[in-house]
């Protein structure tokens, strides 16, 4: 995907700044940057094989965290023997209970010594300045600060880097339906195995013939929407998707229509074809995990109440500070996070009042002034 103009806004709270994409008034990219809790991707580091697994046809790497990662005989791992030393790259961040995928550096020397962290990956800012050429507008000082300076001419600071057309766009994402063009609506429904997207339309008139002629023309008007929620969601893996109203012989006419519009997707995602039962079958590159994961899980959870929790602490006017009761696992989180535990500081003013309660669900926090 060649590089186009457009800006990219970066709204800030604690620990986390969302990156929105706008051209031609339409949220074209979003990703989720949070320093402190970073999903590893591009990361190189020196690791030592702790076991070769034939049946899965690779070996398990140590890294020096508390996660291993997998590396394929395919990616380096072969001919490998227990207790080497290799470079590796990270390609997948961990995602679904796996740990991270490896690729060796060739071009590397793989120098003795313990495992550890050799350089970081690029953030998600860097990934996307690279497809995105425009200005970087951002509205917190600290973020801007956290710019790699290799970007730093193209860095603005402005007083809110998100409108509401934004705000709308991106709460959207969070949505399982998604509003098609000529009225059509589609359904997402995420698995542990697969991605499956139910297209819906309402009746048509007419005849049997100009009925499917017409749905044929609505799907085909519609996939290009539906393309791009996938990619703003970041749905990977096996994509199933069940278009409305066709018979077998329209849905095969698919094809061609589908391979179109995945030719603008950066991760180049291929159509596998249509099923039996008239699925289309997509398959798009596990890399970074899908956005209903990252916001899903406990750390995710944890940077919204820092969102929430620091807009009514600066919007407050007396009276007692806001107090954060979250459950265990946010509250591990935010442990875990200690950039994010000292923005917090930086925009409340004071340290938060975060307090773990074992009596809420695991996931879950509430915010009160009492």
């Amino acid at each position: 995907m060649a590089s186009v103009k457009a800006a990219l806004r970066i709204a800030c709270s604690p620990g986390e700044a969302r990156i929105a994409v706008l051209a031609d008034g339409v949220l074209q990219d979003f990703a989720i940057w949070t320093p402190g809790h970073r999903d590893g991707v591009g990361d190189l580091y020196r690791g030592r094989i702790t076991s070769r697994v034939p049946a899965m046809g690779g070996a398990f790497v140590t890294l020096g965290g508390e996660a291993d990662g997998f590396l394929s005989d395919r990616d380096g791992a072969a001919g490998l023997n227990e207790g080497a030393t290799v470079v590796v790259r990270v390609t997948r961040a961990a995602m679904t209970g796996k740990g991270p995928r490896l690729r060796v550096e060739q071009d590397l020397a793989s120098a003795e010594g313990d495992p550890a962290l050799l350089k970081p990956g690029p953030s998600p800012v860097e990934e996307l300045a690279a497809r995105w050429q425009g200005p970087i507008l951002v509205d917190h000082p600290g973020f801007a600060a956290r710019i790699p300076p290799g970007l730093r001419n193209r860095v603005e600071r402005v007083p809110c880097a998100w409108d509401d057309e934004i705000c709308d766009a991106v709460a959207a994402l969070s949505s399982p339906e998604i509003a098609l063009p000529g009225g059509m609506r589609a359904t997402i429904t995420p698995t542990p195995a697969l991605v499956a997207i139910d297209m819906d339309s309402g009746a048509s008139s007419g005849s049997f013939q100009m009925k499917q002629t017409a749905q044929f023309a609505a799907n085909r008007a519609a996939l290009p929407e539906l393309f791009r929620q996938i990619r703003l969601r970041n749905l990977s893996g096996a994509i199933l998707i069940d278009p409305a109203g066709l018979n077998m012989r329209k849905r095969q006419a698919l094809r061609e229509p589908v391979e179109d519009a995945l030719r603008s997707d950066p991760l180049h995602p291929r159509c596998a074809g249509i099923t039996a039962l008239g699925l289309v079958e997509i398959v798009r590159a596990r890399v970074h995990p899908p956005l209903h994961e990252v916001t899903g899980a406990a750390h995710g959870q944890a940077m919204q109440a820092l969102r929430c929790l620091s807009s009514r602490e600066m919007a407050r006017r007396g009276g007692r500070p806001y107090i954060a009761r979250t459950g265990l696992g946010v509250f591990r989180a935010l442990e875990d996070d200690s950039l994010a535990r000292e923005d917090a500081v930086a925009w409340c003013g004071y340290p938060p009042d975060i307090r773990a309660n074992p009596s809420l669900p695991f996931l879950s926090w509430v915010i009160d002034d009492e």
